[in-house]
């Protein structure tokens, strides 16, 4: 069984576990969280405003959104990823001095804002296009109507689809440590690596691995969670009544009543 034993050092080594938790917990775990959220909210607002730009009726305006979508939506987050951070590289230096955390944010967002601004398009367009001509109807403008009617409902109905894009950015906030991050700045990846080079095995990886399920995977189900109650409602449709129900439940006349007594 020395195999078994070998499996064990080499994955499930609890001490090198044990060494590397606090950092993982301190560093990794609050690196990758805010890396994710920052790049989820700058991709929420990019992809609001490709959505806002996709179902304009000016061609003008659609072709710039869906050059955008296409570009990064087709290339590798890793190469993204690469050609902000090594591209704007002095820019940033001048800004934010030597780290890349933030060019790391900006790649993650930019490409985050291509995914959800076509969840977002596909969620206005859901809605019917009889509420805005019914806004139309009404008085209202065109930009009031979307802004107050349509974008709303849209939103609210691509709400699991946002949540599983988080998922994803969560996943691809790893690949952040090609530019290089401080140490105080490493990510659950990042930091999971460096102490499975020192320690001589992966169970610090594998640890990391196990925070990355920690945070994806309850998203996950709730996810689920929500796709089920927008799609069945919050109260069950109740089955239509037969027309001897209906007349068992009429309430009985007081000289009808009587007459059955007697």
């Amino acid at each position: 069984m020395d195999w078994l034993d070998n499996l064990i050092r080499t994955f499930f080594d609890f001490d090198a576990m044990i060494a590397v938790l606090p950092q993982l917990l301190g560093t990794g775990l609050v690196n990758t969280l805010v890396i994710s959220v920052f790049a989820t909210l700058l991709g929420i607002v990019i992809g609001m405003i490709l959505a806002i730009m996709g179902v304009s009726r000016t061609a003008w305006l659609r072709l710039p959104a869906r050059i955008y979508t296409d570009i990064f939506r087709g290339l590798p987050a890793i190469l993204t990823i690469l050609l902000i951070g090594q591209g704007f590289a002095r820019i940033s230096q001048q800004i934010f001095g030597p780290s890349p955390y933030p060019l790391g944010i900006l790649a993650l967002s930019l490409i985050a804002g291509a995914y959800i601004g076509e969840i977002f398009r596909a969620g206005i367009q859901s809605v019917e296009r009889g509420q805005l001509e019914a806004c139309r109807a009404l008085g209202m403008t065109y930009g009031s109507a979307m802004r107050l009617v349509v974008v709303p409902q849209g939103i609210r109905r691509v709400l699991p689809a946002l949540v599983n894009q988080f998922i994803a950015i969560v996943k691809d906030s790893s690949l952040v440590y090609f530019l290089g991050l401080l140490v105080s700045e490493r990510e659950l990846f990042r930091v999971g690596q460096d102490a499975a080079v020192l320690t001589g095995n992966l169970s610090p990886l594998v640890l990391a691995g196990v925070f990355y399920l920690v945070i994806t995977v309850p998203l996950t189900h709730l996810v689920n969670y929500f796709d089920n109650r927008f799609r069945t409602g919050r109260r069950k449709a109740t089955p239509p009544k037969s027309g001897l129900d209906e007349i068992a439940e009429k309430p009985v006349s007081p000289a009808l009543a009587q007459g059955e007594n007697t």
